[in-house]
Protein backbone atom coordinates (compact mmCIF):
# COMPACT_ATOMS: atom_id res chain seq x y z
CA UNK A 1 0.00 0.00 0.00
CA UNK A 2 2.65 2.28 0.44
CA UNK A 3 4.19 1.68 -2.70
CA UNK A 4 1.21 2.50 -4.63
CA UNK A 5 0.51 5.86 -2.48
CA UNK A 6 4.17 6.67 -3.10
CA UNK A 7 3.65 5.82 -7.15
CA UNK A 8 0.67 7.37 -7.35
CA UNK A 9 2.02 10.81 -5.82
CA UNK A 10 5.29 10.38 -8.11
CA UNK A 11 3.16 10.24 -10.89
CA UNK A 12 1.14 12.90 -10.26
CA UNK A 13 4.19 15.34 -9.43
CA UNK A 14 6.08 14.30 -12.66
CA UNK A 15 3.03 14.50 -14.44
CA UNK A 16 2.49 17.86 -13.25
CA UNK A 17 5.97 19.33 -13.52
CA UNK A 18 6.60 17.87 -16.77
CA UNK A 19 3.68 19.08 -18.54
CA UNK A 20 4.07 22.82 -17.14
CA UNK A 21 7.69 22.47 -18.86
CA UNK A 22 5.98 21.16 -22.22
CA UNK A 23 2.88 24.25 -21.48
CA UNK A 24 6.19 26.99 -20.94
CA UNK A 25 7.96 25.82 -23.60
CA UNK A 26 4.67 26.25 -26.50
CA UNK A 27 3.28 29.36 -25.24
CA UNK A 28 7.19 30.68 -25.66
CA UNK A 29 7.60 29.23 -29.16
CA UNK A 30 4.48 31.24 -29.61
CA UNK A 31 5.30 34.10 -28.60
CA UNK A 32 6.41 37.86 -30.08
CA UNK A 33 10.34 39.24 -29.45
CA UNK A 34 10.22 42.20 -27.48
CA UNK A 35 11.89 44.27 -29.67
CA UNK A 36 9.65 43.58 -32.79
CA UNK A 37 6.81 44.25 -30.68
CA UNK A 38 8.39 47.68 -29.63
CA UNK A 39 9.49 48.70 -32.62
CA UNK A 40 5.55 48.56 -34.17
CA UNK A 41 4.61 50.25 -30.99
CA UNK A 42 7.21 53.01 -31.81
CA UNK A 43 5.97 53.14 -35.35
CA UNK A 44 1.77 52.78 -35.06
CA UNK A 45 1.27 53.72 -31.31
CA UNK A 46 -1.97 52.79 -30.61
CA UNK A 47 -4.41 54.37 -27.77
CA UNK A 48 -2.77 54.55 -24.24
CA UNK A 49 -5.11 55.28 -21.29
CA UNK A 50 -3.73 56.20 -17.70
CA UNK A 51 -2.76 53.94 -15.28
CA UNK A 52 -1.16 50.42 -15.09
CA UNK A 53 -1.21 47.55 -16.41
CA UNK A 54 1.09 44.55 -15.18
CA UNK A 55 0.82 41.11 -17.35
CA UNK A 56 2.11 37.82 -15.19
CA UNK A 57 4.13 35.99 -17.45
CA UNK A 58 6.04 33.13 -16.46
CA UNK A 59 8.69 33.80 -18.70
CA UNK A 60 11.36 36.55 -18.96
CA UNK A 61 11.67 36.77 -22.40
CA UNK A 62 9.00 38.22 -25.06
CA UNK A 63 5.76 39.52 -25.02
CA UNK A 64 3.24 37.87 -22.65
CA UNK A 65 0.21 36.55 -24.71
CA UNK A 66 -2.22 38.15 -22.58
CA UNK A 67 -0.79 41.65 -23.69
CA UNK A 68 -1.14 40.58 -27.04
CA UNK A 69 -4.62 38.97 -27.02
CA UNK A 70 -5.61 42.20 -24.96
CA UNK A 71 -4.40 44.75 -27.35
CA UNK A 72 -5.72 42.86 -30.47
CA UNK A 73 -9.64 42.76 -28.64
CA UNK A 74 -9.26 46.32 -26.84
CA UNK A 75 -7.20 47.84 -28.91
CA UNK A 76 -5.85 50.14 -25.90
CA UNK A 77 -2.79 50.01 -23.84
CA UNK A 78 -1.95 51.66 -20.84
CA UNK A 79 0.32 54.25 -20.65
CA UNK A 80 2.85 52.06 -18.10
CA UNK A 81 3.18 48.25 -18.94
CA UNK A 82 5.20 46.14 -16.76
CA UNK A 83 5.92 42.25 -17.17
CA UNK A 84 6.40 40.42 -14.38
CA UNK A 85 8.01 37.13 -13.89
CA UNK A 86 8.29 35.25 -10.49
CA UNK A 87 10.97 32.91 -10.37
CA UNK A 88 11.24 29.96 -7.83
CA UNK A 89 15.35 29.55 -6.93
CA UNK A 90 16.47 26.22 -5.98
CA UNK A 91 17.36 27.64 -2.66
CA UNK A 92 14.72 27.85 0.41
CA UNK A 93 14.76 31.67 0.71
CA UNK A 94 16.50 34.73 -1.45
CA UNK A 95 17.34 38.02 0.42
CA UNK A 96 15.86 40.96 -0.11
CA UNK A 97 18.59 42.60 -1.96
CA UNK A 98 18.07 39.73 -4.28
CA UNK A 99 14.77 39.51 -4.73
CA UNK A 100 14.42 42.34 -7.97
CA UNK A 101 15.29 43.07 -11.34
CA UNK A 102 14.22 45.88 -12.67
CA UNK A 103 14.86 46.73 -16.53
CA UNK A 104 12.95 49.53 -18.96
CA UNK A 105 12.40 48.99 -22.01
CA UNK A 106 11.57 51.74 -23.51
CA UNK A 107 7.98 52.89 -25.01
CA UNK A 108 6.43 52.92 -20.92
CA UNK A 109 7.12 49.30 -20.73
CA UNK A 110 9.11 47.44 -18.16
CA UNK A 111 10.02 44.14 -16.78
CA UNK A 112 10.44 43.21 -13.96
CA UNK A 113 12.03 39.41 -12.42
CA UNK A 114 10.82 38.52 -8.70
CA UNK A 115 12.81 35.98 -7.08
CA UNK A 116 11.75 33.61 -4.59
CA UNK A 117 13.28 30.74 -2.99
CA UNK A 118 11.27 27.59 -2.77
CA UNK A 119 10.14 28.29 0.89
CA UNK A 120 8.98 31.51 0.18
CA UNK A 121 5.68 32.69 -0.69
CA UNK A 122 5.63 34.78 -3.39
CA UNK A 123 3.57 38.46 -2.70
CA UNK A 124 3.12 40.43 -5.69
CA UNK A 125 1.68 43.75 -4.07
CA UNK A 126 4.66 43.63 -1.66
CA UNK A 127 7.36 42.87 -4.52
CA UNK A 128 5.81 46.03 -6.17
CA UNK A 129 6.03 47.95 -3.43
CA UNK A 130 10.35 46.87 -3.32
CA UNK A 131 10.02 48.63 -6.51
CA UNK A 132 10.02 52.21 -5.40
CA UNK A 133 14.08 51.30 -4.99
CA UNK A 134 13.95 51.63 -8.71
CA UNK A 135 12.18 54.31 -9.53
CA UNK A 136 8.63 52.72 -9.78
CA UNK A 137 5.84 53.71 -7.61
CA UNK A 138 2.68 51.40 -7.67
CA UNK A 139 -0.43 52.57 -6.25
CA UNK A 140 -3.06 49.44 -6.65
CA UNK A 141 -6.17 50.84 -7.43
CA UNK A 142 -4.78 52.19 -10.69
CA UNK A 143 -2.88 49.06 -11.51
CA UNK A 144 -4.66 46.13 -13.23
CA UNK A 145 -2.95 42.81 -13.29
CA UNK A 146 -3.64 40.44 -16.72
CA UNK A 147 -3.54 37.20 -16.36
CA UNK A 148 -3.52 34.60 -19.20
CA UNK A 149 -5.69 31.55 -18.29
CA UNK A 150 -4.96 28.55 -20.65
CA UNK A 151 -7.41 26.45 -21.10
CA UNK A 152 -5.91 22.88 -22.33
CA UNK A 153 -7.56 20.67 -24.93
CA UNK A 154 -5.81 17.00 -25.29
CA UNK A 155 -4.70 16.41 -28.58
CA UNK A 156 -1.85 14.27 -28.71
CA UNK A 157 0.80 16.81 -29.24
CA UNK A 158 2.96 16.40 -26.49
CA UNK A 159 5.18 13.46 -25.24
CA UNK A 160 2.98 12.22 -23.04
CA UNK A 161 0.69 9.32 -23.46
CA UNK A 162 -3.03 10.20 -23.86
CA UNK A 163 -3.85 9.23 -20.17
CA UNK A 164 -1.23 11.12 -18.93
CA UNK A 165 -2.28 14.11 -20.58
CA UNK A 166 -5.85 14.06 -19.28
CA UNK A 167 -4.30 13.50 -16.04
CA UNK A 168 -2.33 16.90 -16.60
CA UNK A 169 -6.02 18.82 -17.97
CA UNK A 170 -7.74 17.79 -15.07
CA UNK A 171 -4.81 18.73 -12.47
CA UNK A 172 -4.71 22.00 -14.28
CA UNK A 173 -8.38 22.90 -14.01
CA UNK A 174 -8.40 21.23 -10.35
CA UNK A 175 -5.31 23.87 -9.41
CA UNK A 176 -5.23 26.83 -6.82
CA UNK A 177 -5.64 30.29 -8.93
CA UNK A 178 -2.87 32.52 -9.65
CA UNK A 179 -4.87 35.59 -7.78
CA UNK A 180 -4.70 33.75 -4.81
CA UNK A 181 -1.57 32.02 -5.28
CA UNK A 182 0.44 35.29 -5.90
CA UNK A 183 -1.96 37.17 -3.37
CA UNK A 184 -2.97 39.47 -5.99
CA UNK A 185 -6.23 42.04 -4.95
CA UNK A 186 -9.32 40.01 -6.38
CA UNK A 187 -10.63 43.10 -7.96
CA UNK A 188 -7.73 44.22 -9.71
CA UNK A 189 -7.29 41.31 -11.75
CA UNK A 190 -8.86 40.82 -15.47
CA UNK A 191 -8.33 36.98 -16.68
CA UNK A 192 -8.10 36.56 -20.51
CA UNK A 193 -8.51 33.09 -21.81
CA UNK A 194 -7.20 30.90 -24.39
CA UNK A 195 -7.11 27.41 -25.75
CA UNK A 196 -4.00 25.12 -26.17
CA UNK A 197 -3.66 21.87 -27.75
CA UNK A 198 -1.43 19.88 -26.02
Amino acid sequence: MPLLIAGIVFTCMSTWKEGRAQLANRLAADSLPTEIFLKDIENHPPVRVRGTAVYMTGSGKGVPPALLHNLKHNKVLHERVVFLTIETEEVPHVKEEQRLEVKELGEGFYRIVARYGFMQTPNVPAALKRAARYGLQFEMMQTTFFLGRESLVPAGRSSFARWRERLFVFMSRNAQTATAFFGLPANRVVELGAQIEI
